[in-house]
């Protein structure tokens, strides 16, 4: 009997009962602008970021508007300008390259491994081309980060880490952005945390930190962040920064803080659910899966396999025959973008080359939500229809009939 799979790979859990107990008292004060405090009230985003800096290591935390935001700030405050080049990776999706663009730079694209991290080999001959890259975590993949680094630091290249999807991840026990100069993260719907739209940003970098709290808006109120550095880090910069609002305001705060101490145990809840999609998908015929290495401690919120040098209309077929099951996949082969899903050479903002190694890897990159609304058994499930359907598509191949 054929199975189908009903679930829904868009629907997240409900917000924690702590924070929507929060967010109704913060409704209920009415003092949501993260500025707007009575008497010796501390701001939920200001509670906000010094939580997340304590969880991360960092001595900084910034609360803002979103993951995207987050990044644009941290490339402002590096000092990156109109025209400057930023190495990023190939496969991200387009916040990335879209951040790079709006503060004027332009994106210079590094390559991606069958193991879906960035090609430190390509990025070793890219890197005498820019002064900062902004490194994706894409899909919570995380290279070889003290190669990455040493690499880097040999050249002068100031890094940022887009943390999107590695919130609660870390390289060798040290979190992800912590590497790099900035640490960028998102709380929007899909992510670790979930505010519908917000990021945080992190940094041991005082002076780095101090601009990006002046660009984030903080006017001259700077004082009561209290992850933040010294009030006199701000003497100067206050006066040459400017103010392009993007604050977090303290209602999305608050529904982020139990979530934030809720981390770990969603964090494992996580992993569970792609253990058992790995343990399903690992012996079937034409598809491989991404190795992780042991130094990599990673946060699944998504699932990736590959369909390595498959002909186009065979990957289409493997998408449509999961799809009749209940079974979303997305691909980073097709020739347009579709949804979240794009490429380098669709962000035509952004000039590119064509990069043959890393094209024939992205033609085979199929992608997975993994919401915490499927159960174990759903996962299950998903891999055994996803097997089946591969090794029938991969079978007729063979036999010269697809």
């Amino acid at each position: 009997m054929t199975q189908n799979f009903t679930g829904n790979f868009t629907q997240q859990e409900p917000i924690p009962q702590a924070g929507i107990d929060a967010a109704l008292a913060v409704m209920q004060h009415g003092r949501l602008h993260r500025y707007n405090t009575s008497g010796t009230e501390i701001a939920e985003a200001a509670l906000l970021e010094e939580e997340f800096a304590a969880q991360t290591g960092a001595k900084y935390c910034l609360a803002v508007a979103s993951g995207g935001y987050a990044m644009t700030t941290a490339l402002r405050a590096s000092g990156v300008t109109h025209g400057d080049h930023v190495l990023t990776n190939a496969f991200t999706l387009a916040p990335v390259p879209g951040a790079i663009a709006a503060v004027g730079g332009v994106p210079v694209y590094v390559g991606v491994t069958e193991d879906l991290v960035i090609d430190l080999d390509d990025l070793a001959t890219k890197l005498p081309q820019a002064r900062v890259l902004l490194l994706s975590h894409m899909r919570g993949h995380i290279c070889d980060m003290e190669r990455l680094m040493a690499l880097c630091d040999a050249a002068n290249v100031t890094v940022i880490e887009d943390c999107a999807h590695t919130m609660g991840a870390a390289w060798n026990g040290i979190p992800s952005g912590r590497w790099g100069k900035f640490g960028c993260y998102s709380t929007q719907t899909y992510k670790h945390i979930n505010s519908g739209e917000g990021g945080l940003l992190i940094s041991d970098d005082t002076e780095g930190m101090a601009r990006a709290i002046m660009l984030s808006g903080s006017y001259m109120l700077f004082g009561t962040h209290r992850a933040a550095p010294p009030p006199e880090a701000f003497v100067q910069i206050k006066y040459e920064t400017p103010n392009i609002s993007g604050r977090m305001d303290n209602l999305r705060a608050a529904v982020l803080r139990p979530q934030l101490r809720d981390l770990p145990t969603q964090a494992a809840r996580w992993n569970e659910r792609y253990a058992v999609l790995a343990e399903g998908l690992a012996a079937t015929t034409g598809l491989r899966l991404p190795h992780r290495p042991e130094k990599e401690a990673f946060v699944a919120s998504s699932f990736q396999f590959l369909l390595l040098d498959w002909p186009k209309p065979a990957v289409a077929d493997v998408l449509a025959r999961c799809k009749a099951r209940g079974v979303e996949l997305k691909w980073f082969g097709g020739a347009e973008p579709v949804g979240f899903t794009s490429r380098y050479d669709s962000w035509r903002y952004a000039p590119s080359a064509p990069m043959p190694a890393s094209d024939r890897v992205l033609a085979g990159i199929i992608d997975m939500r993994l919401p915490l609304t499927f159960s174990v058994d759903d996962c299950a499930l998903i891999a055994r229809i996803i097997k089946e359907v591969v090794e029938t598509v991969y079978q007729g191949l063979d036999s010269g009939a697809g």
